[in-house]
C-alpha cells in the first residue's frame, strides 16, 4: 500500500514538473486548484521546481550542488524535469568547473526537450538561437557551448546579445557575464573581457572561475607576478581545485619561476600522471635547472602519447645537447622538427647556436647559413641579435660584435649581456669601458666567482693591480678546489712581478683544472717567447684541442705546423 502511494506521488510530480521543466518565468505555470498551495499561491510542486531551476540558473557550484541534492532527495532523477535539470547541471559543471568532484549524471535529456536539441547541436558546433519572444534563461545561455575557434565574429556578437538578455532574465546569475568574458577574449577585446569577469565575480565572490580568467588576462598582459599572487590566494581558499593549481603553475612557468612552478606541477601530475602538457612542462623545468637525468623520466612517460610532438622533440634535443653533450643526436631531433615546420624559429635559433659551436667546418658553415636565414626572418629580434653577437665574439670580430651590443643593451641588460659587453670592449682595448661593465656585473652579485673573476681581470687591464691582488689573495684562500680556484691562479699569474712566479701560478691553475684554456695559452706564450719550442708545442697542442678555431691560436698554428705534424 505504501509503495502504491509513493508511485502515485511520483506520477503526480511527473505531470506537474513536465509542464514547468522548460519555463524560467512564472507567467506560464500550471494553476491546478487540486494542488496544495504555498502562501504565495503557488503549488508546492511548482515551488520546488522553481527552486531547483533557480539554483541551477545562478551558475554557482554550491547552488548547483544544492539543486542536485534536492533532485536526489525528492526522487526526481528519473522524471522528465529531473533528467532535464541533471543534464543541464552536467553540461555546466563540465565546462565551468572541470575539476569539481561533484558526481554528475550521464546526459539523458528527454528527446522531446528543447534543451536536448540545443545541447546536441552545441556538441557539433551549431549555435541554436533562442525564439524571438523567448523568456527562457537556458535558451539564451546553453547555446554558448557551441562556440569554438571556428565561430564567426558575427555569431560571437549575436551570442553576446543573447547573453545580455540572459543577464536581464536572471541578474543574480554569474553565467551570462562569465560567458561574455570568454567571448570577448576570443574577439581580442581584453579590457571588455576583464570587465565581464569582474562583474561575474562581483555577483558572487564564490565564483572563482572568473578570477582564474582575470589572472589569465593579467599573464597575457605581461603581469605574470600579479596573476600569480591572485592565483596563489585562490589556491589557499580552494586547495582542492586542480584548475586553479594548473593556472598558477602556468603563471610561474611562463614567468620562468622554476622553483615555485615545480612543486605545483608535481602535485598536478600526482593526480593526473599522463597529463601530456604538464609532463612536458616538468621536463622543461628540470632541463632549465640542469637536472638532465631526472628530465628523462617525464619525457619517457610522454613518448608513447605523441612522439612527434614539437615540444617533445625540442626538449629531447636540448637534453641531448645540454645534458649529454651530444650535438649530432640533438640535431637529429631538431631536423625532425624542420621536416614538419622548416620555419620553426626557436628550433632554427637553437640549431644555429649548436652548429656554430661545432669544431667541424661543415657544421659551422651550416650554422652560419641558418643565422643568415634568421636575420632575414627576424633580424631585429633580440634573440637573433644575441646569436649574431655570439658568432662575432667567437670569430673575435670585435667591431661587428660591438654593433650588435649597441642594439641589445638599450633593450636588455642581462648578466650575460654585461659579460659579452666586457669581452667585446676588452677585445677593442677599451679597457675603461670594459671595467665599467665588469663592475656593474660584479655589483649584481659579489659572491659569484665568475663575476668576481671578470672584475679582477678588468682591474688588472686598467692597471689597478693592488686592488686586484687584494681580492685575489682573499679568493684563492677561500675558493674550493677546481675550476674556480684555477681561474684565480691564472689571474694572479698576470700580476706577478716576474715570469717564474707567473709560471708557478699557471702550473697551479692547470693542476686545479687541466682544461683551463687561458692558462694553457699563457703557458704556451711564455715558452714561445723563450723559444722553448718543445714545451711551447706541448701547450699549443692542448689548447688547439680545446679550441681549434680560436683566432688567437690560429696565428700560431701555421708557425708551428711542422712541429704539430700538420705538414
Amino acid at each position: 500500500m505504501i509503495l502504491k502511494i509513493r508511485q502515485l506521488k511520483i506520477v503526480f510530480l511527473l505531470l506537474a514538473l513536465i509542464v514547468f521543466s522548460c519555463k524560467s518565468t512564472p507567467d506560464n505555470r500550471p494553476n491546478s486548484q487540486e494542488k496544495p498551495k504555498n502562501n504565495d499561491g503557488r503549488s508546492s510542486v511548482e515551488g520546488l521546481a522553481e527552486e531547483i531551476r533557480g539554483l541551477v540558473e545562478t551558475g554557482l557550484l554550491s547552488s548547483i550542488t544544492q539543486a542536485q541534492e534536492l533532485i536526489r532527495s525528492r526522487d526526481l532523477a528519473n522524471v522528465e524535469f529531473g533528467r532535464v535539470m541533471n543534464g543541464i547541471i552536467t553540461v555546466i559543471v563540465r565546462r565551468v568547473y572541470p575539476d569539481s568532484k561533484l558526481v554528475l549524471s550521464n546526459l539523458d535529456l528527454p528527446q522531446t526537450s528543447n534543451y536536448n536539441r540545443i545541447i546536441r547541436a552545441a556538441d557539433k558546433g551549431e549555435y541554436v538561437h533562442p525564439g524571438e519572444d523567448s523568456k527562457d534563461f537556458f535558451e539564451y545561455v546553453l547555446p554558448f557551448f557551441a562556440i569554438n575557434n571556428e565561430t564567426s565574429r558575427e555569431l560571437l556578437s549575436a551570442a553576446l546579445k543573447n547573453l545580455h538578455k540572459a543577464g536581464e532574465l536572471r541578474p543574480n546569475s554569474v553565467l551570462p557575464s562569465y560567458f561574455s568574458g570568454l567571448i570577448y577574449e576570443r574577439m581580442n577585446q581584453f579590457a571588455d573581457a576583464d570587465a565581464a569577469y569582474k562583474k561575474a565575480y562581483s555577483i558572487s565572490n564564490e565564483f572563482y572561475p572568473a578570477m582564474i580568467s582575470s589572472a589569465r588576462l593579467m599573464a597575457l598582459n605581461g603581469k605574470r607576478a600579479d596573476a600569480a599572487v591572485l592565483l596563489a590566494d585562490l589556491v589557499i581558499r580552494y586547495p582542492d581545485s586542480l584548475h586553479i593549481k594548473r593556472q598558477l603553475a602556468l603563471a610561474y612557468y611562463e614567468g620562468r619561476d622554476w622553483l615555485r612552478a615545480g612543486p605545483i606541477v608535481d602535485d598536478i601530475l600526482k593526480n593526473d600522471p599522463r597529463n601530456g602538457e604538464f609532463l612536458l612542462i616538468k621536463a622543461h623545468i628540470l632541463i632549465e635547472q640542469g637536472n638532465f637525468t631526472q628530465a628523462n623520466v617525464p619525457l619517457d612517460t610522454y613518448a608513447p602519447i605523441n612522439p612527434n610532438n614539437r615540444q617533445y622533440l625540442f626538449l629531447r634535443a636540448r637534453l641531448q645537447a645540454d645534458g649529454n653533450k651530444n650535438r649530432d643526436s640533438a640535431m637529429n631531433y631538431l631536423r625532425s622538427i624542420f621536416r614538419t615546420d622548416p620555419d620553426d624559429e626557436e628550433a632554427i635559433i637553437y640549431a644555429a647556436g649548436l652548429l656554430m659551436e661545432s669544431q667541424r667546418a661543415s657544421d659551422q658553415e651550416e650554422g652560419r647559413a641558418l643565422l643568415s636565414r634568421l636575420r632575414q626572418m627576424s633580424g631585429a629580434s633580440i634573440t637573433v641579435l644575441s646569436l649574431s653577437l655570439r658568432d662575432a665574439v667567437r670569430r673575435e670580430n670585435w667591431k661587428e660584435a660591438q654593433g650588435y651590443l649597441n642594439r641589445i643593451l638599450p633593450i636588455r641588460r642581462t648578466d650575460q649581456d654585461l659579460q659579452d659587453a666586457y669581452t667585446v670592449e676588452r677585445g677593442l682595448n677599451n679597457n675603461a669601458r670594459a671595467l665599467a661593465f665588469a663592475r656593474e656585473l660584479y655589483e649584481r652579485d659579489t659572491s659569484k666567482n665568475e663575476y668576481i673573476a671578470v672584475y679582477i681581470s678588468a682591474l688588472i687591464d686598467n692597471g689597478k693591480r693592488e686592488e686586484a691582488s687584494r681580492i685575489l689573495e682573499s679568493r684563492i684562500a677561500s675558493a674550493s678546489a677546481g675550476s674556480d680556484k684555477s681561474r684565480y691562479f691564472f689571474l694572479r699569474s698576470r700580476v706577478q712581478a716576474n715570469e717564474e712566479s707567473a709560471l708557478g701560478d699557471l702550473r697551479s691553475s692547470l693542476f686545479e683544472d687541466p682544461l683551463n684554456l687561458d692558462a694553457l695559452i699563457a703557458m704556451f706564450e711564455i715558452y714561445h717567447r723563450r723559444r722553448e719550442e718543445r714545451r711551447a708545442v706541448h701547450y699549443l697542442r692542448q689548447a688547439l684541442a680545446l679550441s681549434p678555431d680560436n683566432p688567437r691560436l690560429k696565428r700560431y698554428e701555421a708557425e708551428y705546423a711542422s712541429l704539430l705534424g700538420k705538414n
